[in-house]
Formats: C-alpha cells, structure tokens, sequence
C-alpha cells in the first residue's frame, strides 16, 4: 500500500503543476492530499493510522518538512539563504536603473565589427549580467528589447538571435552569485551529512572497524565554495556560446553580418564604454572577489553587492545634474579612508593606548558615517526618482517570499516522499543498476535534464537534490566532491530554462519579441545552445579539476587554511613530497655531504645523535616515501584481479542489506500491530514478507565466493601494507626533520654555553677549600643554567652526579673530583665543537634548512607554503577512488 500512496503523491504533484496550480501550493497541498488519504484509509482497514507508512505516522510527516526548513532558518550555522534577498535586490536594481541597458548599447557598438560581433557582444554582456544580476526572467527581456529589434535589422537569422538572447539570459543560474547555486548548497550541506552516514556503514560492513578514518569522509559544501566552484564552469559556457556563434559566423556570412560602428572611436566613446562596463565590472569584482579572497562571507558579500546596486542606481538615475555623481564619489572616499584605518590602526576602541589609536578609531568613525551618507543620498534619488526604490524592495518582497514558500513545499513533498518509501526505492534502484557510480550519475542526470522540460530549477534543487545527492555522494567508487556534485547539476538545472514545452527563458522572450519572430524560430534557436550546456556538461564531469581547484585554493590559502597534519591532506603532501625528492633528493644529499667526514668520537653525544637520526635518517626517510609508491604499485597490480570480485560481493550484500532492512520495518510494524481480528490479514501478509525475504537472503548468500573472504584478507594486506609505508614515512619524516630542528637549537645556543665557562672552572678551587655541602646548592644552580640550554644536557646530567656526591652526609673527596673531571670533559668536548665542527655544522644547516622545511619538515609547520597549497589543491582537485578499501 505504501507504493500505491506513492503514487498517488506523485500524480497528485504532477496534475497539479500541468494544471498551471501554484507550484507554492501545488507541492506541500500534494504531499499534505497523500498523507491525509494514508492515514484515514490506515485508520478504516486496520483501525492504525500508521500502518501505510513506511516508518512512523501521518502527524511525524507532516511536521518533518517544516521542521526541516525551520532548521534551515533557525540555526545559526545555517544562514546562507539571507543571501538570496539581497542578491535578488541587488538584481533587480540595476535592471530598474538602467545600467544594463547601457552595457548592452555600448558593448554592442564596440563588437560589432567582429563576425557575429553582435551576438557575441550579447553573450558577453549576458555574463556580465549573470555575475550582477542573477535575474533570468529580468535580463531576458532586457536583452530581448534591446540586442533583438538591433540584431533583427542587421539581418540576423531570426533563430541564431533569439537562441543567443534567451541561452545568454540563462548565464545567471550558473556564474555566480547565483540565487540557484545558494540553494543547492544549502540542499547539498544537508546530504553531505546524510552521505556520510552511509559510507561510516559501509566501512563498518565491509570492515568491521567502527571508526572510519577521517580522510574517507564526506565533504560538505557551502556557498561561497559552490560561488569558486561554478565560477570557471561558467566562463567556459560562455566561451563555448561565443567560439559557436563566431564559427556560425564565419561560415554563414549572411546570417550573422559584422555590424561595423558608424559613430567614431574617439575619447567620447571610450569614455562610454568606461563608464558603462568599469562599475558593474567594480561590482563583480567587490562581491566575488571579497568571497574569493575571504574577506567577506556570502551574506556580507551580498549585502556588499545590494549596496553597489543601490549607489550605481543612484547616479544612472539622476543622469544629467550637476551634482550626479556626487553620492558615488562620497562612497568612494570613504571607501579609501576605511581602507586607510583598518589597515594603519588597531580598530579597537576598547584597546585605546595612545593618540595614534584614537586617531584611528575617529577616522574609521568619520569614514564610515561618509559611506552611511552616500547610500542614504542613493536611497532618497531612488525613492524620489520614478519610484524606483519602492518597485525594487516590492519586487524582492516578491521573489523572495516565492522562492521561500516553494522551498517550505518542497521539504513537506520530500517529507511525504520519504514517508512511502520513496527514498529507499530510488536508493535501491541507484544501488542496483550496473556500471556503478557513473551509470548511476548518468541516470540521475538524464532525470534532472527530463525534469527540465516540466519542472523549474527551484522545484529540482529541492526535490530531486536531497533525494539522489546522498547516494551519489556516498558512493566510495569515484568519491566525488560536494561542490562538483552540486555545480554539474545547476548546469543541468540551467537547460530548463531553455527546454519546452516550459522552459521559461523561452516564454520571457516570446512575450517582447516582435510578432515577425515565430515560436518555432525560438525554439530552433535554442537547440544549438542546449548542446553546448551538454557538452559543457560532458567537459566539467572529465576534467572534476575545473570546479575543485578554485575552492581547495581559497581554503589551503586562507589565513584559516588547515594545518599541514590534517589528515585530508596527507595523500596529496606525500606525492608533493615524493616529487620534491625525485627533484631535489638528490642535491639535498649532497649539500649534506660535507657532515660525513665527521668522527661521532670528537662530538658531543647530543649531536652524535643528530648524525645518527638526522643526516643518515634522510635516507632511511626518503626509503620509506619510496616504499609507498612500491605499495601502491602492488596495489594497482591486484586492484584488477580483486575489483570484479568486490563488486559482485558488495552488490550482493546491499541486496541483502536492503532486504534485511525491510524485514526489520516489518518486525517493527508487528510489534506495534494491536490483537483486533481485523489486523490478521496484515499479521500474515507481513509475516509472509518477512519469510519470503529470509529466503532471498539465503539464496543471495550463495552467490559471494566461497574463498571470499580469504580474497578479502589477502587484498586488505596489501592496502594495509601501503597504510603501514605511509605512517613509517610520516613518523620518519617527523623524525629527521625534529633532529635538524634540535641541531639548530644546539647550535643556537653556543655563546650561552660557553658564558658558563668561568663558573664551571671556578668549582675545582671551590671544591678544595669550600665546605661541599654549601657548595653543592651552587652546583645544583649551574646544573640548571646548563639544563636550560639545548647543548647543556651532557654537562647537567654530569653536574648533577657531582652534586648529589657533594650532598652526602659525608662527602667522598675523591669521588667529588671524579664527577666534576667527568662534568668538565663533558664541557670541554662542547666547547671544542662550538670553536670547530660546529661552524660547518651551521653552515650545512643553512643551506639545506629550506629544502628540508617544505619536503620531510612539511607536517611541521603551522601552515603550507604557498607552492604546497597550490601543488596540494591541485592534487586533491582529482576525485580519488576509494571503493578498494570498503
């Protein structure tokens, strides 16, 4: 019965956004319809509203969805939707004041001479728009009011200029900031979590360890790394539209004429084209650039973007007074006075220690009030100017509440979904098919492009997303990450904009364009640009490195990057290191080669030592880094041999996993089941379940290898063999890099130590004539002063020997002059290596301290070296295959 009420959730949900209902009302009216009809119908059969559930009860569903987004908006760690209001603001503004339309104008006027100069000029000011804007329907029928009517008169082919207009109006979703990306990152931070659940499973079952190590985890996402990781996705979009209609143009002249400008290129004209393109360029730079460099969050980073919007409205309103520019130009100083306080002066008023700091804490006080003024100034002309300001906020009021109300409805439908089973139906229909991860990506993907052709981007990112992004993400196979996750399907999301019979970009142009323009000629149009999100599509999932990069950079650069002992780092550290090695190894060896002809009889034990575990440690520590790539070798050697089997024997055991879990619900719904005669029927057709499931099982079981486990042992030695090579190197490492650091702490210490030269030889008078029990407090004091210096542990180990033979009740003389002769060997031995080998010792070091900072002293250091981070996020921009070790 679950299925059929599943079903009737979902025919329910699709009558009523093909009946042009709502889709605020269509979804949660769907899921409240279906739960409502379970639970009467649980009630009338069976006298248990429950028993139509897959897990729990009619009122545990219904309240889950608003307790889902409830969580969302309640919780202070999740606040990344505040952003969507003051991106759609920001959007919206600069439609309404025009600056769009003048960037359309100038842009077109400066391509035109180019083949298809005028479309191209479209899709670039498109992109331009996306990173400003965001606003789809808005930047659609400004570019279709403006560039169509100019591209038509210049004898475009009627297909080719409604395709560009309505694909380039589409950019938004993809190039941040993105109204589409802050979702999914919302919904992906979500099933990051659930993912990783599963896989912590999945190791325990395939394992048996309880802990899975923490480098196998799931990564979450957020919006500013969805933000970096769409960003280079969506320039190649808009290079691939830009190359196709410069070919189109090349090879079809006629239909996609040059427009040469008929005005003159003088300074008039460049100052347009400066004054049109340098502040939305300014914007883009404040809003992506402050996330980028980790100045600013995604909320502040659109409250930055909103007040941009609001300045830029105020002067392209008021366009033509004396005093236009006026508002900006304060913003502008007071931008350049905050800078100078907070990067001059502690801004701290309740660390106030001089005149310096007030003056500080004043000028920042005075800036800041400067910029208060300019956007106060920009919000009177924008209030006064055509009602502007009062048509925005109601504008946003608007969009924001729809797209909040759509997500309320969205969670109650996934609350209903999963109340069937619907979840588990679709994990066990990913889990099963063949090809593993990317058949299943493939799949999931070909349903969100379909879903596209009916659905809106809203509605898919927050039903289709929590439902199949878990399982994907948990997949150990090709252990991808959640912010490629998340951008492959906002650029499959952004075909829906485009995909009749509902693709709403088309119905944005056909209402402003001309009635010589047909709807067949739209749809034609956007056929070509509908492949060339494919094959971006295509692009991005072959080459991962394209959305990963920008984000690991931001993170392993920031002033917050992770340690380099964090233990997700350490694949990638080991291969930067192996390479340094391969690279380097050799000419550190040899600047080390001057400390082999050094006799450990002339040195002090301390630094014999160092020789030992240092100088000869680099080798045995670079033996150890070659023993890896030894163990990794013999892992791809078996991985051929051994993955058919452990694809077969885990595809079986989820089956098993998955009838097992059926059988527990079942035994559940037993146990809650009431003695009513009416619940006989229900009794036996669960037990019947329950039995016919345990036969299953037991024929399932026969298809795992008899010799399986002994399979598994074997391979899980040789994985364990390479974890093993992996923790000596690192131990190693750790070691020789500790013995190089001691040495340079011994050496450090040499004026120190031979500053104690005239007490330690004054004792032997002291102990002839001083009483020695009085004596032995002083010698307890030298021995301390020489316990603090790296280099005085030999003479302090003596000195105490020799105050302790001092602090008997009755001193041997003799034994007294033996530990002090011992102490002062040990003193002399010391200062014979500070006045000889010490000198090459420390010039050794020097040279060779670099090297061996950034290679074997890597774990060491409290953050990476630029080059490190660069090399370490380029590395793990790579999804990884894991799945040999679960």
């Amino acid at each position: 019965m679950e299925l059929f009420f599943l079903l009737v959730l979902v025919v329910l949900m699709i009558t009523a956004l093909g009946s042009g209902f709502p889709v605020a009302f269509a979804l949660p009216g769907a899921a409240v319809i279906s739960v409502g009809l379970a639970a009467a119908t649980g009630m009338i059969f069976t006298g248990n509203p429950d028993a139509y559930f897959h897990t729990g009860g009619p009122y545990q569903w219904l309240s889950a969805g608003v307790t889902n987004l409830r969580g969302v908006y309640w919780e202070v760690e999740r606040d990344t939707l505040i952003a969507i209001p003051l991106f759609i603001f920001m959007g919206i503004m600069l439609q309404r004041s025009k600056i769009a339309e003048d960037l359309l104008m100038t842009m077109a006027q400066l391509f035109g001479r180019v083949p298809g100069g005028l479309g191209i000029s479209v899709v670039f000011v498109g992109a331009i728009l996306a990173a400003t804007t965001g606003i789809v329907g808005a930047t659609v029928v400004a570019m279709g009011l403006i560039s169509l009517p100019a591209m038509l008169r210049n004898n475009y082919s009627k297909s080719l200029a409604s395709g560009t207009i309505a694909a380039s109006g589409t950019l938004g979703q993809i190039i941040p900031p993105s109204i589409v990306l802050i979702i999914l990152a919302d919904q992906l931070g979500s099933a990051a979590d659930q993912a990783g659940t599963i896989r912590k499973l999945l190791y325990k079952d395939a394992t048996g360890e309880v802990n899975m190590p923490s480098f196998f985890d799931v990564t979450s996402t957020s919006a500013g790394e969805m933000f970096l990781g769409a960003l280079v996705p969506g320039l190649l979009l808009v290079a691939l539209y830009m190359i196709y209609i410069l070919v189109f143009a090349i090879f079809n002249p006629s239909k996609a004429p040059s427009v040469p400008y008929e005005g003159d290129y003088d300074s008039g004209f460049w100052i347009k084209v400066f004054t049109s393109l340098v502040p939305p360029l300014a914007l883009i730079f404040l809003v992506l650039g402050s996330i980028i460099t980790g100045i600013a969050t995604v909320n502040q980073a659109g409250a930055i973007g909103a007040a941009g919007a609001l300045t830029m409205a105020g002067y392209r309103l008021y366009e033509g007074h004396k005093s236009t520019y006026y508002p900006v130009m304060l913003g502008l100083i007071s931008l350049v006075l905050l800078t100078i306080s907070l990067s001059n002066f502690p801004m701290n008023a309740k660390n106030i220690t001089n005149g310096s700091d007030l003056f500080g804490i004043l000028l920042g006080t005075f800036a800041t009030g400067l910029l208060v003024v300019s956007l106060v100034w920009s919000s009177v002309r924008a209030f006064r100017i055509d009602d502007s300001l009062r048509t925005v906020m109601m504008e946003t009021a608007k969009t924001t509440s729809l797209v909040f109300i759509i997500l309320l409805g969205a969670a109650m439908l996934t609350a209903a979904f999963r109340a069937f089973g619907g979840e588990e139906i679709v994990r066990h229909f990913l889990v099963t098919l063949p090809g593993g991860f990317w058949f299943q990506f493939f799949v999931v993907m070909a349903v969100i492009f379909v879903l596209g052709f009916f659905l809106d981007f809203i509605e898919i990112a927050v039903v289709v997303v929590p439902i199949v992004a878990p399982i994907l993400l948990a997949n150990p196979e090709a252990n991808v990450t959640a912010v490629w996750l998340g951008v492959m399907i906002g650029l499959n999301i952004q075909t829906s904009f485009l995909t009749p019979p509902f693709g709403f970009a088309l119905f944005y142009l056909r209402g402003v364009a001309p009635a010589i323009v047909r709807t067949v000629d739209i749809y034609k149009g956007v056929v070509p640009f509908i492949g060339l999100q494919l094959m971006a599509l295509v692009i991005v999932a072959l080459m991962p490195s394209l959305v990963n990069y920008l984000p690991n950079r931001s993170s392993l650069l920031a002033e917050s990057s992770p340690p380099p002992r964090n233990p997700r780092l350490q694949y990638c550290l080991d291969e930067y290191n192996h390479g340094f090695a391969k690279d380097f190894g050799a000419d550190l060896r040899a600047n080390l080669s001057p400390l082999a002809s050094l006799e450990a009889k002339d040195l002090p034990k301390s630094v014999a030592k160092f020789m030992q575990e240092g100088v000869k440690g680099l080798d045995a520590t670079y033996a150890a880094l070659d023993a890896i790539f030894v163990a990794e070798d013999a892992i791809n050697n078996s991985a051929g041999a051994y993955r058919p089997v452990l694809t077969q024997v885990r595809k079986v055991e989820k089956e098993i996993r998955l009838l097992e879990g059926e059988n527990q619900r079942d035994a559940q719904a037993i146990s809650r089941m009431s003695t009513a005669e009416s619940n006989a029927a229900r009794l036996a057709q669960l037990q019947g379940a329950i039995a016919g499931n345990e036969a299953k099982i037991a024929e399932f079981r026969l298809q795992i290898p008899s010799d399986w486990k002994s399979t598994f042992g074997a391979f899980h030695d040789i994985l364990n063999t390479e974890e093993k090579a992996r923790s000596d190197y690192r131990r190693l490492a750790d070691n020789t890099y500790g013995a190089f650091e001691d040495m340079a702490k011994f050496l450090a210490s040499s004026s120190e130590f031979t500053a104690l030269d005239d007490r330690i030889t004054a004792l032997k008078s002291q102990i002839e004539t001083d009483n020695l029990k009085t004596l032995s407090k002083e010698v307890k004091t030298l021995a301390a002063d020489f316990g603090k210096l790296k280099s005085g542990g030999e003479v302090k180990s003596s000195l105490e020997k020799l105050q302790k033979a001092m602090a008997k009740s009755k001193p041997d003389l003799a034994a007294v002059s033996r530990e002090y002769s011992v102490a002062m060997t040990a003193f002399d031995v010391g200062v014979a290596f500070f006045e000889g080998p010490a000198a090459t010792i420390t010039q050794v070091l020097a040279q060779v301290e670099p090297q061996l900072k950034v290679s074997v002293g890597a774990r060491q250091q409290d953050k990476l070296t630029r080059e490190q981070a660069l090399s370490i996020a380029a590395c793990s921009s790579h999804h990884r295959d894991v799945s040999l070790n679960f």
